[in-house]
């Protein structure tokens, strides 16, 4: 399926041509003007007869694009890897449902936890279509090279500082782009079970990047070098101090 964006031309019979002005890719459903109309029309992708304005139906249904970005975002991460920009790490955790995701790119040290924070190097779904740079609102149908040379002018400064070898993870990464590409894509949201308190060392969540695929049925995938013990332990808040002396405490 062509690229849907905000900016696409489209043809709709009832209404003549038009501009889709925003898209939602989670739901089908795009915002356009047409004409001389004041406000902008919703319409979903699935039946209301939306066309490119080439004549090419968009069938939203039958061919729905990603969901989430985070599979078009591996790719971009190994292509550099290979370039030797192995200090390029992929943190992600989308939900199972596709509705609540989360990813950020970080360079330099290789600290999940105090990872550093450059502004366009992260998203969530309501940036879907925001982002300065990878929200696929300027580039929704870019390739990989492309999405790259993006990032590259919109920050060399912070593409810079990726520079150098980390060899365990450029391994580990690959490994995962090879078992999960192009339709699954992993997630570094470590949830408890029902009841019970994190468990050590489970297998990394997999999500589907596109609606209709089936449940991951691969190999497990073990956690990115720098992440043992970071599930151990539980957290729990302070106990309150010991009053021994039995005087009343003012609040």
């Amino acid at each position: 399926m062509k690229a849907v964006a905000p900016g696409t031309v489209i043809f709709q019979r009832h209404r003549g041509y038009g501009v889709i002005t925003h898209v939602n890719l989670l739901t089908g459903w795009v915002s356009a003007r047409f004409g001389n109309e004041s406000r902008a029309q919703d319409l979903n992708l699935s039946n209301d007869e939306v066309q490119h304005a080439d004549g090419e139906p968009i069938l939203f249904r039958r061919a729905p694009p990603d969901r989430m970005p985070h599979a078009r975002l591996m790719a971009v991460v190994r292509a550099l890897h290979e370039a030797g920009y192995q200090k390029l790490y992929l943190y992600s955790w989308p939900k199972p449902s596709g509705l609540h995701w989360r990813w950020h790119l970080f360079t330099g040290p290789r600290n999940w936890m105090q990872r550093t924070w450059r502004e366009g190097w992260y998203g969530s779904g309501a940036e879907y279509n925001n982002n300065p740079v990878m929200g696929w609102n300027d580039v929704p149908g870019a390739s990989t090279d492309e999405l790259i040379h993006a990032l590259a002018k919109f920050d060399p400064q912070g593409l810079a500082e990726a520079l150098g070898r980390d060899e365990d993870h450029t391994a580990w990464f690959a490994q995962a782009c090879d078992l999960l590409l192009p339709g699954y894509m992993y997630s570094l949201n470590m949830e408890r079970p029902p009841g019970g308190g994190l468990i050590e060392a489970p297998p990394v969540p997999i999500v589907p990047v596109r609606a209709g695929l089936k449940p991951y049925a691969g190999p497990d995938i073990g956690w990115p070098p720098g992440w043992a013990g970071l599930w151990t332990g539980t957290h729990v808040l302070p106990a309150p101090k010991i009053n021994i002396k039995g005087e009343p405490e003012l609040r």
